[in-house]
């Protein structure tokens, strides 16, 4: 089979293609492609700087901040203990007192507490006692998501009255409050929140009762979505894009029938369904491994002049390499070029993961060093995540690291967490934890000012407990529970029955006493 897809892949080449958009709606979900990533020495020179990239193609990093004032707020905040010890410590700092506050700084530093409410809280709270800055609206917004992230509804509800009383509150605050709401399963608090949008100065319309909708649909809700929209019905007009919220709802939800019959009803209300309606009913059929179906409603979609975009391909794409078909993944990409449909970067990404997985590195390197320069589309994280995960899945360390530095260098983007994680599964499968695993993790927290996400605490506390170091383990278990992210059951009970062997007392009881409030809870 691989003979096969070699084939086929040196017939697949796009012709130079010149810059161009295209519109995804919001209703069709992101895929991630992060298993897989591409790098090479000659990035730089593949992809020269440019100051008129075009920003749908390129995702530009940007200068946030020097890199002294930012390690100052920085080590000032990792030394506190709580968000009050925060405030106090930056308030009373000399050398944080002559730090010029910009937005760009505010910015930077809410991104790198992102998971870790009590630091943004109290970093907030000392930037607002600045005279000479006030904080944007934006950044109002940034913060009340970070509460609700971490399931701080009570700290999220002040925030928002405060915002009120300053007349701060705008549609896209009472998105991230509704939706943080129902994220914590508190559907009819969001419905609440709607409810008072005219005590907001907001008005009940198509845009704000969609954004509900949405909402309630995104966390499975559907039934009562429709409630609530029968009951709008009659006062606030649907839209399209209404329709579509729903079609996405019921495949979320794995009822594809509703979600067909949703497009009748679409239809009998006046609207034309498009290529969003139809590919998100692909992508459910493509979850469920009903490929023959994908294929008939492609052919659908042509004979109602409703030709599928590359966001469509892409998702069949994916999925069929994550069902290990590679040679059917690459004919989609060959019958997407023959529609003349044009790839953007997150086709890139499915095809070089898809690549990837089929063992074709040399062909992976191709098209991100002649196909996607040639075409003038941009690389971005997630495609160097691709490339680096591709080489560490080959064991090929040396390439992974020169993609990783390439992305430091880039300038269009920067690494993330998940550029280190498959380094970091690397290095425990090679029995490398003392010096490659500390310098990575320096790299991750010190260097990029990142912090470890559920998953990257959870590869570390077991890889760590599997190579007896336990006591490593249990340091980054506090800090995990310092950060308000809470590990899984399993990861407690590995990392207990660890320190009990090593007669550990204190630390087996404190591990004990979570698992309880977890039960609890």
């Amino acid at each position: 089979m691989i003979l096969h897809v070699r084939r086929l892949v040196n017939v697949y080449k796009f012709d130079v293609l010149p810059l161009e958009t295209h519109l995804v709606c919001s209703s069709v979900p992101k895929i991630c492609f992060h298993y897989f990533s591409t790098s090479h020495s000659l990035a730089e020179e593949c992809y020269p700087s440019t100051s008129n990239a075009s920003s749908d193609q390129a995702v530009k990093c940007i200068d946030f901040f020097g890199k002294h004032d930012a390690d100052v707020v920085i080590a000032k905040v990792l030394a506190a203990k709580n968000k009050d010890d925060v405030f106090q410590s930056l308030v009373h700092d000399p050398g944080c007192n002559t730090i010029p506050i910009t937005h760009s700084l505010v910015t930077r530093l809410l991104h790198r507490f992102q998971d870790d409410w009590k630091s943004a809280l109290g970093v907030f709270r000392w930037v607002e006692t600045c005279p000479a800055y006030k904080p944007s609206p934006e950044l109002y917004d940034k913060l009340v998501d970070i509460m609700g992230k971490m399931k701080q509804l009570e700290q999220m509800r002040a925030l928002l009255q405060e915002m009120h009383e300053n007349h701060l509150v705008s549609l896209n605050t009472i998105a991230k409050v509704m939706r943080r709401f129902a994220g914590a399963g508190d559907w009819r608090d969001a419905v609440k929140t709607f409810d008072e949008l005219e005590n907001f100065g907001l008005v009940k319309n198509t845009e704000s009762m969609n954004l509900l909708l949405d909402t309630l649909c995104k966390e499975r809700k559907v039934n009562q979505a429709r409630e609530i929209f029968l009951e709008l019905k009659s006062h606030i007009p649907p839209n399209a894009n209404t329709f579509n919220i729903f079609i996405h709802g019921w495949c979320k939800i794995n009822r594809v029938e509703e979600a067909q019959w949703t497009i009748q009803e679409m239809k009998g209300d006046g609207f034309r369904p498009c290529v969003i309606s139809y590919s998100t009913i692909i992508q459910s059929y493509c979850f469920q491994s009903n490929f023959s179906r994908v294929h008939e409603l492609l052919d659908e979609m042509e004979v109602q002049g409703c030709p599928p975009n590359v966001v469509t391909f892409t998702t069949i794409m994916h999925f069929l390499t994550k069902s290990g078909d590679f040679n059917e993944a690459l004919q989609m990409a060959e019958r997407m070029k023959s529609v003349g449909c044009k790839p953007d970067t997150l086709f890139y990404n499915a095809l070089i993961h898809t690549l990837g997985r089929a063992g074709l590195i040399e062909e992976a390197l191709c098209v991100f060093t002649k196909e996607m320069p040639q075409n003038k589309i941009y690389p971005n994280t997630s495609t160097y995540n691709s490339m680096i995960a591709m080489f560490c899945h080959h064991r090929q360390e040396r390439m992974a690291l020169q993609y990783l530095r390439d992305l430091e260098n880039s300038p269009y983007c920067k690494p993330d967490v998940q550029s280190f994680y498959p380094l970091l599964k690397l290095y425990f499968q090679a029995g490398k934890i003392d010096r490659c695993l500390t310098n990575l993790l320096d790299d991750i927290v010190k260097k990029h000012h990142l912090c470890l996400d559920l998953a990257t605490f959870t590869l570390l506390i077991h890889g760590l407990c599997r190579a007896d170091k336990c006591e490593w383990a249990y340091r980054l278990f506090q800090d995990m529970i310092g950060q308000s992210i809470k590990p899984r059951y399993v990861t407690c009970s590995l990392l207990l029955q660890e320190v009990r062997q090593k007669n550990m007392y204190d630390e087996a009881a404190m591990v004990e006493d979570f698992m309880k409030t977890m039960k609890s809870s």
